[in-house]
């Protein structure tokens, strides 16, 4: 490790799923902790857990991903140890903080997988980080800087192509006049959204993706809005359109296939292959149209190069890589970045 990194670890920071499923129910606990949902609906829910066996994707989708990037790291022969943390299942974010003071680490560099700003992508995990801090015993209290919003990285937008090219491939007519693509990416209350970037980011890798499609096939493509996953109460306003009116609405105008692509999402978990593939498919189906949906990024070739130059960025106080025309953010959040509902 050369002298002048400031951090002596990685922290591979998630949201955290269920391995089996005799944990779905636990874990769905923890996920809605404090928001009094009945325990009816989190049994509908648990209900779509069974499609997949039981179980979610998300933590062996991660372990792939910290395999990845481990490796490359060794490659440039950088010395930075990588722990795994989770916000809502084992391994928990406090367990690897405790990993990392008992190894004899004092300052973590965390990277999310969360490429936005808003309160649950960015915050949250901030808050989750300083509670797990603060439950090490002095001196062992950690120096913790979480890695920038990366939606703007153009090796992001480059994986995000690269799914979108590969779907071409695969049956996708994207030059068609009855063709449409769709950029999905979670509902949050809109309480939530008035008070971070989070929709202005989604715009501009919306904004990105359609410059980019068109200039390659030669026609005007443009990546329209849809956001899906919403889970609050039906009084209170979320994001909206919601792919499912999208697609009704498409259907309408004489569409006759359409691609999904999740921008929101970082890897193909359970609001991806539920939310999208199952019940977007669904939808599709039923109004007559052809339905795609293209890999999430961190199955893009691009992925762990990317978060290797975000490392590095931190690790060298390197100048960002961010697309043109992307809004300048500080190396680390404001106290006023990403605020919650008031």
């Amino acid at each position: 490790m050369e002298p002048s990194q400031p951090y002596d670890c990685l922290l591979w920071l998630s949201f955290g799923g269920p391995e089996k499923p005799e944990d779905v129910m636990a874990f769905l606990r923890n996920v809605t902790r404090g928001r009094s949902i009945p325990e009816e609906r989190l049994a509908l829910v648990a209900e779509q857990y069974k499609l997949f066996g039981g179980t979610s994707q998300i933590n062996e989708q991660n372990r792939r991903l910290i395999a990845s990037v481990k490796a490359a790291l060794e490659e440039i022969n950088v010395d930075l140890p990588i722990y795994f943390g989770n916000r809502n299942w084992d391994p928990y974010v406090s367990d690897a903080l405790s990993q990392i003071a008992t190894d004899g680490h004092r300052s973590v560099l965390v990277f999310t997988t969360s490429a936005y700003g808003s309160y649950s992508a960015c915050r949250q995990y901030r808050e989750d980080l300083e509670q797990a801090n603060n439950l090490l015993q002095a001196p062992s209290e950690l120096e913790i800087v979480k890695i920038r919003h990366y939606f703007d990285h153009p090796l992001f937008i480059e994986g995000l192509l690269s799914g979108i090219e590969e779907t071409v491939q695969g049956g996708f007519t994207i030059t068609s006049p009855d063709a449409a693509v769709i950029a999905t990416a979670h509902s949050i209350p809109m309480e939530m959204a008035n008070r971070a970037l989070y929709v202005d980011q989604l715009a501009s890798v919306r904004r990105e993706l359609g410059s980019r499609l068109s200039s390659q096939h030669d026609r005007p493509i443009e990546v329209l809005e849809a956001y899906q996953s919403r889970s609050g109460a039906p009084s209170q306003p979320w994001l909206e359109p919601d792919v499912s009116e999208t697609l009704k609405d498409l259907a309408q105008r004489g569409v006759r296939q359409v691609l999904v692509v999740p921008i929101g999402f970082i890897s193909d978990h359970q609001e991806v292959r539920y939310d999208l593939d199952t019940l977007a498919a669904s939808t599709a189906s039923s109004l007559g149209l052809s339905f795609f949906r293209s890999p999430t990024v961190s199955n893009a070739p691009q992925f762990t190069p990317m978060v290797i130059d975000l490392v590095e960025e931190y690790l060298y106080r390197r100048e960002p890589k961010r697309i043109s025309g992307s809004a300048p953010q500080s190396w680390v959040c404001s106290a006023q970045c990403c605020l919650g509902e008031s």
